[in-house]
């Protein structure tokens, strides 16, 4: 269950820029929803505006298959946000819409999960944390559908279950370790300043679901793995691409050479 884990006893250095991406993150996620709580449209349109901004700072340190990853997660997040939300109603924005920040704030959850996988404290600890999340997420979704929280949390249940698939099956566990906080820190803060609003009903399971729902990071985690699997099939499609153009350039000139002579 733990072989995609990092290896233990393993001296894993520690780099500022994980740290700082994390950091960064959390602040602007915490600042931007608390902005949005009771502000108008056009407020989103200026959140929206800086996220992209600070997401493209923060890329420039990136390398490609990253840049990628999160180019990919932005596109699958933001189609299954209007999915999700406007078409579905599964939760329910302030304004019923998906906001201008939700797209950059989605490239900089991924990345910031990214950075926080291969940081030297999530690599050299990586199983008490996974332990402490296990155990967390797993109370929290009892608490859910125990009778005792206000709104039922089927849903949750099931996604908790989802989540420990994830990080028990997947090839990125820390990748989705890392998610677990960053997006429990946004869903939790979210919902509380009533910047949107999950249904007490599933409109697809038509099951009891928390707001957030426990494992709603099972979501995020199947972002992060359609980005990671997603992102070495569009980097070999461009790569085929660019060296066919390169192709069809050398062919040119080669037979316009011959013309000339």
């Amino acid at each position: 269950m733990l072989r995609h884990f990092p290896h233990v006893n393993t001296p894993y250095t520690h780099k500022k820029r994980d740290y700082f991406i994390a950091a960064f993150t959390f602040f602007c996620v915490a600042v931007c929803l608390l902005s949005d709580a009771n502000g108008s449209l056009a407020k989103q349109y200026f959140l929206g505006a800086c996220g992209w901004i600070f997401l493209v700072c923060l890329l420039y340190g990136e390398n490609k298959e990253v840049r990628t990853q999160v180019i990919i997660a932005i596109l699958f997040a933001t189609v299954g946000e209007h999915f999700a939300s406007p078409f579905m109603g599964g939760y329910t924005y302030r304004f019923h819409n998906v906001p201008f920040y939700v797209p950059p704030g989605h490239g900089m959850v991924y990345l910031t999960a990214v950075a926080l996988a291969r940081s030297g404290l999530f690599l050299r600890h990586a199983r008490a944390i996974a332990a402490f999340v296990v155990i967390v997420c797993g109370l929290w979704s009892i608490w859910g559908i125990s009778g005792l929280a206000a709104q039922g949390d089927s849903v949750g249940a099931l996604l908790y279950c989802v989540f420990l698939g994830y990080l028990f099956k997947g090839r990125s566990p820390m990748v989705y370790l890392a998610a677990f906080f960053i997006t429990t820190w946004l869903e939790l803060i979210g919902t509380a300043v009533g910047t949107w609003k999950w249904a007490m009903i599933d409109p697809v399971l038509n099951l009891p679901q928390g707001n957030p729902p426990s494992g709603v990071a099972a979501w995020y985690c199947l972002v992060d793995a359609v980005a990671i699997g997603g992102a070495p099939v569009l980097l070999t499609l461009f790569q085929q691409l660019k060296d066919r153009v390169e192709l069809a350039k050398i062919r040119k000139e080669a037979y316009q050479g011959v013309e000339n002579e």
